[in-house]
C-alpha cells in the first residue's frame, strides 16, 4: 500500500493539490462589480468627520473610493448583523421598528441643504435601563481592537463620528436619547450604550454639513502634512497631497464648474439653466469645464460666453469646455496623466 503524502501548504491554503484561489478569486470579483453608486446627499454618518475637505470633496463626487471584493464582504457582513441586532432586540423585549427587517424600511431624516440620512431604527420602549423611553438605535461592528478601546473609553471618546451621528438621527426624530450597540467581529462580544441628546452639538453638527454642502469653494485640509496620521489612509491623499487633480472617472457634474448646490437639496446647470437630478449628474455632458478647485492649474476664468474655463497648464492657454478650440474634460484628464506617465510635454 503507497504511503499517504502529509498535507502541505499551498498558495491560497492547505491542499493536497492545487492552489485554493479560483473560488476566492471569483467571488472578490464578483463583489468587486458591485460598486455603489456616490451617495446623492450628505449623509449623517459622514458629518462627524474631522476633515472638511474630504467632506466637501466626497459630497462633489470629486474622489470616489473603489472598494476590494473583501471590504464589500466585509460591509455585507455588517449589513447582515444588522438584522441579527435587531432580533435580539426583540427577543427581549425592546419595541423597534422602521428597520432594515421591516417592510416600510429605516426612518430618513432630512435637514435641507442636501443634508440627510438613515436610522437603524426607532424604539418604543422596553430598553432595560429605560423601559419608557423612545431611542434610537444604531449599529456598529467592530474589530477586537476597536471594540476594547470602545468598551474602555466609551461612544464619544472612541468614535466621535458615530455620537455624532446620533446627535444628527436625534435632532431628526426629536427623540432624546440613542442606543448604540456593538458587535466585536472577532467574537461576537456585545456592547451597548445610551446616548444623551445635545441640541447645541446636533445643531453645530447639522450646520456644518449644510455650509460645506452649499459652498462653492473647497475649504483647505486638515492637515498639509501628507504623514499626518489622519491623512496617510483617506482616499483624497493623492488629490491633497500629490496630484490635486481628479480622475477621469470622477468627471460628473458635481466637479463642474457650471454646477451649483442649492438650499432646496437641488443642483442646477448654469449653463443649461435647469436642475440635474443625481443619476444625470452622475453622467456628465460633453459640456463640462473642470471646477477650479479641483485642477493645480492657473485659473484665467472664462471663455467670455460661459462655455468654458480657462487654464494655464505649463505655460500654455489651455480651454477646458464644450467651445470652439477646446478640450473635453475627459480628454484633458487623460491627456495629462499620459503624458506624465510618459515623462513627456502633454498634448495641448
Amino acid at each position: 500500500m503507497t504511503a499517504l503524502s502529509e498535507p502541505r501548504i499551498v498558495a491560497g491554503g492547505w491542499n493536497g493539490g492545487e492552489p485554493a484561489t479560483t473560488t476566492q478569486s471569483l467571488i472578490d470579483a464578483w463583489w468587486e462589480d458591485q460598486q455603489e453608486k456616490p451617495r446623492p446627499h450628505l449623509g449623517a454618518s459622514l458629518l462627524g468627520h474631522p476633515c472638511e475637505r474630504w467632506l466637501w470633496l466626497s459630497f462633489r463626487w470629486a474622489v470616489r473610493e473603489k472598494f476590494s471584493g473583501r471590504m464589500l464582504r466585509l460591509f455585507d457582513r455588517g449589513r447582515r448583523e444588522e438584522e441579527s441586532i435587531v432580533l435580539n432586540l426583540r427577543r427581549i423585549g425592546i419595541k423597534i421598528h422602521s428597520t432594515c427587517l421591516d417592510e416600510d424600511g429605516q426612518s430618513r431624516v432630512d435637514f435641507g441643504s442636501h443634508v440627510s440620512g438613515s436610522v437603524d431604527g426607532i424604539i418604543e420602549g422596553g430598553v432595560p435601563e429605560a423601559p419608557a423611553a423612545r431611542h434610537v438605535a444604531e449599529f456598529k461592528t467592530h474589530n477586537l481592537k476597536s471594540f476594547n478601546e470602545l468598551k474602555r473609553v466609551g461612544v464619544f471618546e472612541a468614535k466621535r463620528r458615530h455620537w455624532c451621528q446620533m446627535q444628527v438621527y436625534m435632532m431628526g426624530t426629536k427623540i432624546n436619547r440613542a442606543l448604540y450597540v456593538a458587535v466585536c467581529k472577532d467574537n461576537d462580544e456585545m456592547y451597548t450604550e445610551r446616548i444623551h441628546y445635545n441640541p447645541q452639538a446636533a445643531y453645530e453638527i447639522v450646520e456644518r454639513g449644510k455650509r460645506i454642502a452649499l459652498s462653492e469653494r473647497m475649504p483647505p485640509p486638515l492637515s498639509a502634512d501628507p504623514t499626518w496620521y489622519q491623512c496617510r489612509m483617506c482616499p483624497a491623499h493623492e488629490f491633497c497631497h500629490m496630484t490635486h487633480l481628479i480622475a477621469p472617472e470622477c468627471v460628473n457634474c458635481r466637479t463642474c464648474a457650471h454646477s451649483t448646490p442649492l438650499a432646496d437639496s437641488r443642483w442646477k446647470c448654469e449653463f443649461l439653466g435647469c436642475a440635474v437630478d443625481p443619476d444625470g449628474q452622475l453622467a456628465a455632458c460633453a459640456s463640462h469645464a473642470l471646477h477650479p478647485d479641483l485642477t493645480p492649474w492657473k485659473f484665467l476664468g472664462g471663455d467670455g460666453e460661459g462655455r468654458c474655463a480657462l487654464y494655464e497648464i505649463d505655460g500654455v492657454k489651455v480651454l477646458n469646455g464644450s467651445g470652439p478650440g477646446s478640450i473635453s474634460t475627459g480628454d484633458l484628464l487623460r491627456g495629462v496623466r499620459v503624458a506624465a506617465a510618459d515623462q513627456t510635454d502633454a498634448p495641448f
